[in-house]
């Protein structure tokens, strides 16, 4: 790829790295990205680790990133751009219902968030709003979020869910796909003694107050939400 390729008035073209464990998904992406003249994709990368060593190497503008990552969860990768450039545009692309990830999003210090399935023209105004600046939901979400933020919202509207912090809704979301303490301990890189005390922290923030009740409540929410 050319790092500096111009724009059709010679200007430079902003750059975006695009980071997807799915080939054909990251080819999609770049192929729609370059058919936009004031954009160009500066680099790829299929896991969080790639993305981290091309943030040096490519210096994009924008990072558009799946929240599904082989090595590490989207969120966690977030907050390590942010401690590595801060400031520096993430835009989250995702299969997942934005209702589970959004707020999150940019709780970790992205910019906004956008489903897979809302088409090209959708994503490319989502990437020049967050680069603009300003931040990406649906109309939907936005309410919510504000909402939220703003400390309008009740707590009795909110899911207990929400309740858990970024690492306890990982280690809820293994549960529900039926992994164990030292399979969830191996994927995230934690002892099992950290785990466990994650387990403990999610069985009193959800009210499930023994390890079978919160396997079984975990397995019928990711059923729920389609998880993978």
């Amino acid at each position: 790829m050319n790092p500096h390729p111009p724009g059709p008035s010679g200007k430079k073209r902003t750059r975006i790295l695009v980071v997807d464990d799915h080939p054909i998904m990251r080819q999609g992406l770049a192929q729609l990205i370059e058919l936009e003249p004031d954009l160009t994709v500066c680099g790829e990368a299929e896991s969080a680790s790639h993305a981290l060593a091309a943030l040096d190497l490519r210096r994009p503008d924008l990072v558009l990133l799946d929240i599904s990552l082989p090595d590490k969860n989207g969120l966690e990768l977030i907050k390590d751009i942010q401690a590595i450039r801060p400031g520096l545009a993430v835009l989250v692309i995702s299969m997942h219902d934005e209702s589970l990830y959004a707020e999150r999003v940019l709780r970790a210090g992205g910019r906004g968030y956008i489903m897979k399935q809302e088409g090209g023209k959708k994503l490319m105004h989502a990437i020049r709003q967050v680069l603009s600046g300003q931040i990406y939901v649906s109309e939907k979400m936005s309410a919510k979020i504000l909402e939220l933020f703003s400390g309008h919202r009740s707590k009795a509207a909110r899911s207990p869910i929400e309740a858990l912090t970024d690492r306890e809704f990982e280690v809820f979301q293994l549960i529900g796909q039926g992994q164990g303490t030292r399979q969830i301990a191996q994927l995230l890189h934690l002892s099992p003694k950290t785990v466990e005390v994650h387990r403990a922290n999610i069985k009193e923030k959800l009210a499930q107050p023994t390890s079978t009740e919160l396997i079984r409540f975990a397995v019928r929410w990711t059923e729920s939400q389609g998880a993978p």
